[in-house]
């Protein structure tokens, strides 16, 4: 395993990834030359209000530059092969409230970039390109007050694209980033983990986790996490975060904290009172397979979709032992009848966002068991997908199907009604893709024996 502390003690490789970007931009076309430009994320006000709002760099731009400073700039000239980075200039009225920004010296000695300038020096350094020139921007992303009219030719198109493209696949620095992001969430996961048996709700829980991801060092969450008891564990992007848990079976916890702009996103599944039930143990145990089965069959060049695929089969054959489904296992395939039970994607591209670019999806699939598939096609080597089966008990996603007599000839009602408070069982894991296999980045205790002791205190 790599040493996460020594990697990160070194620069952010923005010059390496502007250097990729023109690569993959020149496969799409040759000609391309001229100036990369973009923009980061502007400081914002909240509405009424002299406070700002929390700040979210824009991923673009931290793709090339690692700097996650509000309201800066940032140009590449491609044929010299130099990259710029404008950051504000200091404004002797703000020091008493927000203290001395970052200094030219201080950014250039942070950032991997070759040169730092303040961004009242933007426009006149743009308005003399070389001549024959072009410049590569985004759309809805270059502010009022710079105009390109120096430029002869301007495409506000490629340059995202290209981003987009490129961030799939992860370099070692990237790696140890989304690493150590797992790392903290590890030590959160354990927290609730231990916690819950004596918890009221689930805001208590979702605060332990928020305090043990800044306490070790990732202050912002890679999105909102959703701590969902009982029943509510079906509801797939949970929001309430705030019910009590007395009288539940299990808790499902998706949570992941976000360490230099990259994500971490683990669920994992655990009974409340220390003790799976019956029910809850026989769909967890499906889920595991499901999740032990697809990861194990990654490496480089693997279709997702038939991973995918995979995953429902496994879903099919565990409900079929259970008595919740019934029939003939390929009939169930081919009419989609699991997709009642697993109705959204194996997974997902991981990186700056926690559903991150570059898959692909096609969410206008009129096969319903793809049609929520975030990623599509091959998986190449370094992309980091997450991994996470579920299986679900729904009533308002399940019943449908009981009234459609194709899929309720399948499915066995009265041993459905003994599931319904299990609620959802979901397991995820951050996985790497090595040219032969795979790397779990995740070690987040997944085993039930493992979980229960924690739970018990044991």
């Amino acid at each position: 395993m790599a040493d996460v502390k020594a990697i990160l003690a070194g620069k952010y490789p923005a010059k390496a990834h502007a250097r990729r970007v023109v690569e993959w931009m020149r496969a799409k076309n040759p000609g391309v030359s001229g100036v990369l430009y973009l923009e980061g994320q502007k400081t914002r006000m909240i509405e009424d209000n002299d406070e700002t709002q929390p700040f979210r760099q824009r991923r673009f731009f931290y793709y090339l530059t690692g700097c996650a400073l509000p309201d800066s700039y940032f140009t590449y000239d491609i044929d010299n092969d130099k990259s710029t980075l404008f950051i504000p200039p200091i404004e002797p009225e703000s020091v008493i409230w927000s203290g001395l920004p970052l200094s030219v010296d201080e950014a250039l000695s942070l950032y991997d970039v070759d040169q730092v300038l303040t961004t009242d020096q933007v426009a006149s350094t743009i308005a003399h390109p070389h001549s024959s020139s072009a410049v590569w921007a985004i759309a809805n992303q270059v502010s009022d007050h710079i105009t390109f009219l120096e430029f002869n030719e301007k495409d506000f198109s490629l340059l995202k694209l290209a981003i987009e493209e490129c961030r799939v696949i992860k370099d070692e620095y990237e790696v140890a980033l989304t690493r150590h992001a797992n790392d903290i969430s590890t030590i959160a996961h354990t927290a609730v983990l231990k916690a819950v048996k004596h918890a009221k709700n689930e805001r208590e829980l979702e605060a332990i986790f928020i305090a043990k991801s800044i306490s070790h060092g990732a202050r912002e969450q890679a999105y909102h996490s959703i701590v969902a008891s009982g029943t509510a564990a079906a509801t797939l992007h949970y929001l309430k975060n705030s019910e009590p848990l007395t009288g539940k079976l299990n808790l499902l916890l998706d949570a992941g904290a976000e360490y230099d702009c990259y994500a971490s996103d683990i669920t994992r599944t655990f009974p409340i009172n220390g003790r799976f039930s019956s029910e809850s143990r026989a769909i967890y145990d499906i889920v595991l397979q499901m999740q032990n089965v697809c990861t194990n069959m990654l490496k480089e060049g693997v279709i997702w979709d038939a991973v995918h695929l995979t995953a429902h089969e496994i879903a099919i054959e565990g409900l079929l032992k259970l008595g919740i489904l019934q029939g003939d296992k390929e009939d169930i395939l081919k009419t989609r009848t699991s997709v009642a039970f697993f109705p959204h994607g194996l997974g997902h591209y991981l990186g700056m966002d926690t559903h991150d670019t570059g898959g692909h999806p096609n969410y206008e699939d009129k096969d319903s068991i793809f049609r929520y598939l975030r990623v599509r096609g091959p998986l190449p080597a370094g992309a980091i997908i997450t991994v996470e089966p579920g299986i679900y008990f729904c009533r308002f996603i399940i019943e449908p199907y009981l009234t459609d007599p194709v899929h309720a000839a399948y499915i066995n009602f009265d041993v459905l009604n003994k599931f319904w408070e299990v609620g959802g069982v979901r397991i995820e894991d951050n996985i790497l893709i090595t040219k032969d296999g795979y790397e779990n980045l995740t070690t987040a205790v997944k085993d039930v024996t493992k979980m229960e002791e924690l739970i018990n205190g044991s």
